[in-house]
């Protein structure tokens, strides 16, 4: 045996040593601390027997959790996931039971409550001395990888790695190009400021569509098409059902629409995986996708990734403490909320704590460990989504320093999964994109009493109820715990049958951002059918201090913008004449001329009020960070890339609409991976931008 091997299996088993002696002195505390946990007989026995006894347990312990372990997991894959979290717990306790039966005489014994609470610290501080162990040593961490990595890639139909580069695209959900910029500068993420600060990544902004929300821009980022999506959620006549989001048979439904519509699979078809997206990209390895969440049977591998991260046991251990801590973190923060009277404020009580912990631990450590095995088994693309600062913002504020301890925390997983490049089989770039930003602002019901859907039916001549039901939020967190509980998305009222012909208009809420629907009138209502119907409605909505403007069908003049003091603008004229929408901004117009267009656009469609000044909008939601409509940063994420790609746009120019943002993807990945990726297929979109050069954009890119 070399020199240099002989270091390494010396190291290796000094570790593994080092683990089990600490590992022993671990079950002897507990031993001495709790009354139903003993490791000698009855009649008592000396501190060496104790300690052997311990010894061996510990031990026993150990070579069950390495090989039993992931067996037990895999059999559980059938029970909703993060019921496979709880009942990691008590799995980890039975093997501990199993392991002091092992013992000699009997003498390890615990009531099986006592075993559950002594193998989860057992399980944590073997995890933490043996990962501390590791990371002092450089060549063994890098070592561990690549036995990972191998692991894998024998397991895989795939071979070798590749030996181009590969791509990982972390999406931050919700995090506005104006927030990065203010975290890098205020060191509060210090990864991105390094990046940028030793040049070599490119920040850029780009602009949303109307519609500034994760199902709009993921779809038209991963799969080159969200036409016909004009919200987060909206009413379809010709199904008569409510289309949401992040409910995975809509999620399913808006997938094969884009793939129809674009004539390709997505952004990931080539070796890619796709990890707690809405979509999947048309990815062959997905984990927490909520589009295939909706299938049944073996078909089903959303979950998978929850399998990946419990089949270690003290990462059940690590996330369970780090939950607790969330929601312990988010109770003492909502509570100095109203005890200081923070405004704007929204309530986060009943499930929200849980849900929040969800989000910003649970999601988040099964997502970046999905990544990290990505990495490990070469894979070429790779598309996730943190959704953590998104969650927390909706209730906090997207300035609040909740989100901005949010915000360190994901910069800490960037850091890491940028360490595991280091260590793949194959290099990797990584692109740190967001969907969308997000606007503060107090709600609509906060400032004015009353919600959207109590002043449509104040404007037809309807009853108001004293207590209206709140509006869901639109937060994709939710979705997400529903789906990893097996439980359905659907929020009761999703689906729609008119009781007569003359039924009650549909209200929905996107952000700051309502739409307004007659499920009785086949077809798109126009302005004077709205007028003959309901005098008064149009007039309420387009005068009401709180609404920005309205995009209705006119019979005379085609689709008009409506706003206060009977404003009335055609589309064609808007460029010259922009009314309402001048506080919106130079693409506001194009971004409602292209809604539109779309089939499924309301009868009304609603913006509320934007301060220009403050940024500041009015969500139709129980939410002060929102976003959906026009208005502020929401319409603001950015796209955060190595330099050694080719910018995005030309000098100049905006990055404007998800489309575009799923060309450049594309392009890039051509630039690193040859001319094996496939084609741009889309229809019916933009092509690239055709300012670039044969130099930095290859010829496949004119078949766009």
């Amino acid at each position: 045996m070399g020199e240099g091997r002989w270091r390494r299996f010396a190291g290796t088993w000094w570790r593994s040593i080092a683990v089990w002696a600490v590992s022993t002195v671990t079950m002897l505390v507990l031993a001495g601390i709790l009354p139903d946990f003993q490791l000698q007989s009855d009649n008592g026995d000396s501190a060496t027997r104790i300690a052997v006894t311990a010894a061996l347990g510990a031990g026993a312990f150990g070579i069950l959790s390495a090989l039993v372990w992931p067996l037990l997991v895999r059999a559980l894959l059938l029970v909703p996931a993060l019921v496979l979290g709880l009942v990691v717990f008590f799995l980890n306790g039975g093997l501990l039971l199993f392991a002091l039966a092992l013992v000699p005489d009997g003498r390890g014994e615990a009531n099986p409550e006592t075993a559950v609470v002594v193998a989860a610290v057992m399980s944590a501080v073997a995890s933490a001395t043996g990962g501390a162990l590791a990371v002092r040593d450089d060549d063994a961490y890098r070592r561990r990888l690549y036995r990972l990595a191998d692991r894998r890639r024998r397991r895989g139909s795939a071979g070798a790695g590749p030996s181009t580069p590969g791509t990982v695209f972390l999406q931050l959900d919700g995090v506005g190009h104006d927030v990065l910029r203010d975290a890098v500068d205020q060191g509060v993420m210090p990864t991105v400021g390094a990046w940028l600060g030793a040049g070599t990544h490119r920040l850029t902004p780009w602009r949303t569509d109307w519609s500034s929300q994760t199902g709009a821009s993921q779809l038209g980022i991963l799969h080159g098409s969200n036409y016909d999506v004009p919200a987060f959620r909206w009413y379809e006549k010709d199904t008569r059902e409510i289309q949401v989001s992040n409910r995975p048979t809509s999620a399913a439904e808006l997938q094969r629409r884009a793939i129809e519509h674009t004539g390709d699979g997505g952004l990931l078809t080539l070796d890619g995986a796709s990890r707690g997206n809405l979509f999947s990209g048309g990815a062959e390895q997905v984990a927490l996708v909520l589009s295939v969440a909706a299938r049944r049977g073996k078909e089903n591998r959303s979950r998978a990734g929850y399998f990946a991260y419990f089949s270690d046991p003290a990462n059940a251990v690590r996330t369970a403490l780090s939950f607790v801590a969330e929601v312990g973190r988010e109770i003492g923060q909502s509570t100095r909320a109203r005890l200081t009277r923070q405004r704007p404020r929204v309530g986060r009580g009943g499930l929200y704590p849980f849900i929040r912990a969800f989000a910003t631990v649970v999601e988040r450590d099964v997502v970046v460990a999905a990544v990290i095995g990505d990495m490990l088994a070469g894979r070429s693309a790779v598309y996730a989504d943190l959704v953590a600062y998104d969650e927390v913002a909706h209730h906090s504020g997207p300035v609040s320093r909740d989100a901005e301890k949010v915000l360190t925390r994901l910069d800490r997983s960037l850091a890491l999964i940028a360490k595991v490049a280091e260590h793949a089989p194959s290099p990797y770039r990584i692109v740190v994109l967001s969907d969308h930003g997000q606007s503060p602002g107090e709600t609509f019901r906060a400032r004015y009493g009353l919600g959207l859907q109590d002043l449509v039916r104040a404007g037809c001549g309807l009853p108001v109820p004293r207590r209206a039901r709140r509006t869901h939020s639109g937060a994709e967190a939710r979705a997400a715990v529903r789906a990893a509980l097996r439980r359905p998305v659907e929020e009761g009222d999703e689906k729609h049958r008119p009781a007569s012909r003359r039924s009650e208009p549909i209200v929905l809420a996107s952000g700051n951002l309502g739409l307004v629907s007659f499920p009785d009138v086949p077809h798109r209502m126009s302005k004077e059918e709205i007028d003959a119907r309901h005098p008064a409605l149009l007039t309420t909505l387009a005068n009401h201090p709180g609404i920005g403007f309205l995009l209705v069908r006119s019979e005379e003049h085609g689709a008009v913008v409506l706003g206060a003091r009977g404003a009335e603008i055609p589309l064609a004229d808007l460029d010259e004449r922009p009314g309402p929408l001048a506080d919106f901004g130079a693409h506001a117009a194009d971004a409602v001329r292209r809604t539109d267009s779309f089939p499924h656009t309301a009868d009304i469609m609603v913006n509320s009020w934007y301060d220009p000044a403050e940024g500041e909008v009015l969500a139709f939601e129980e939410q002060i960070g929102s976003h959906g409509g026009l208005g502020g940063a929401q319409g603001h994420p950015f796209l955060l890339a190595p330099e050694v790609f080719s910018p995005p746009v030309a000098k100049g120019t905006e990055l404007v609409g998800a489309q575009q943002v799923h060309h450049v993807l594309r392009r890039w990945l051509r630039e690193g991976s040859g001319p094996q990726v496939p084609l741009d297929k889309s229809r019916h979109e933009p092509a690239p931008d055709a300012s670039f050069t044969a130099a930095t954009v290859t010829p496949q890119d004119n078949s766009a």
